[in-house]
Order: structure tokens, then C-alpha cells, then sequence
């Protein structure tokens, strides 16, 4: 057995071996848990003279994560690697193709991800690439994940593309909401 997270945000990460299920680790990337960090407060930034306008792109999408390998450890430990394949629907038309490296802890609620993402499409009608650095963590139960555009990898249309991604899912649809500058 391994632990991921569990897509749901339930405590039940147990889940059976990947040649079985997709590890709810997995899922919880390829779905996207938006997480809203409750009490927190954003930090203030002195004023700019200029500021670029954010623009907001939203849409669904659609995933499917392969499982390329796993090992676990005697001490209930575990590493594993995903392949990730997307399409995303509305405001950004595309495809994205990623890996994902997960680690499992024996503490039930605990685990981690890292990925990467190649997002190959348009984004209100500009026509280009992007790269996609997905992070989350997962500590007993709370969750955080944050998803952002690595900087300068917009090509075509794209270049000069800042911004982050949020992802929700409700009643089975997967939502995302793109936050971005286009500095072109």
C-alpha cells in the first residue's frame, strides 16, 4: 500500500498498489486541488508606478495520469513518477503534457509532488507554448498546492507570459482559473 493525497480532501490516503488505481496523489495534481489558506494575509508590496494588468483565463479540463513507476521502502515510505496528459477547455485551448514525482510518507495525510507541464495551445486567441511548475504538499491533512508559469518560457504569441494557476473541482468537473500579465 502507499500513501498520496486524497483528491476528495478526506483523510483516507491508503490507497491499493498503482498497478491497481491511480494513487490519489496523482490525482489530487491532475485534478488540482485549490487551496485557500485560511487566516492568511497577502503581503503588502510598496506601490509601482506601473503595474502590468492581471488578465483571468478560465475554463475545464480534462486529465489522465499514467503511473511510470513506484518504490516503496520497508520504512512505509514511497517515491513514485507520473505521466501526465491534459486537455484544457475555454479561455485556454490546449494540450499539456507533463511528469510528476511524488513522495509518500507512513503518516497517514502526508505526502508531496512536484511536476512539470508543457502547455501547447492558445490562451484567448494567442497562439504559443508555456511551462507549468506544479508544487504541493500535504501535512496531516492540510493541503497546498500552487501551480505557476515558469518564468520566460512563453513562446509564439505567449512570450513574456507571468501569472498562476488555480484549480477546483466540483460536483466531478474540473475547473481552472488562470491569473496572468502578457508583458508582450
Amino acid at each position: 500500500m502507499s500513501r498520496f493525497f486524497n483528491p476528495d480532501g478526506g483523510n483516507d490516503a491508503t490507497i491499493a498498489p498503482m498497478s491497481h488505481r491511480i494513487p490519489s496523489l496523482a490525482a489530487a495534481l491532475a485534478c488540482g486541488l485549490a487551496v485557500t489558506l485560511a487566516g492568511s494575509t497577502p503581503a503588502q508590496s510598496p506601490p509601482q508606478e506601473e503595474s502590468a494588468m492581471t488578465t483571468p483565463a478560465q475554463g475545464t479540463f480534462d486529465v489522465t495520469v499514467e503511473p511510470v513507476a513506484e518504490e516503496p521502502f520497508a520504512d512505509g515510505t514511497s517515491l513514485g513518477r507520473f505521466a501526465l496528459d491534459k486537455r484544457y477547455h475555454g479561455d485556454l485551448a490546449a494540450t499539456g503534457r507533463g511528469e510528476m514525482l511524488t513522495a509518500g510518507t507512513p503518516v497517514e495525510g502526508s505526502a508531496a509532488y512536484v511536476a512539470m507541464e508543457r502547455v501547447d495551445g492558445t490562451l484567448h486567441g494567442r497562439r504559443g507554448t508555456f511551462l507549468l511548475q506544479h508544487r504541493g504538499t500535504m501535512g496531516h491533512g492540510e493541503q497546498q498546492l500552487e501551480i505557476t508559469v515558469v518564468p520566460d518560457s512563453g513562446t509564439g504569441e505567449l512570450v513574456g507570459l507571468e501569472g498562476s494557476l488555480e484549480i477546483t473541482i466540483a460536483d466531478g468537473v474540473h475547473s481552472y482559473v488562470l491569473e496572468y500579465t502578457l508583458s508582450r
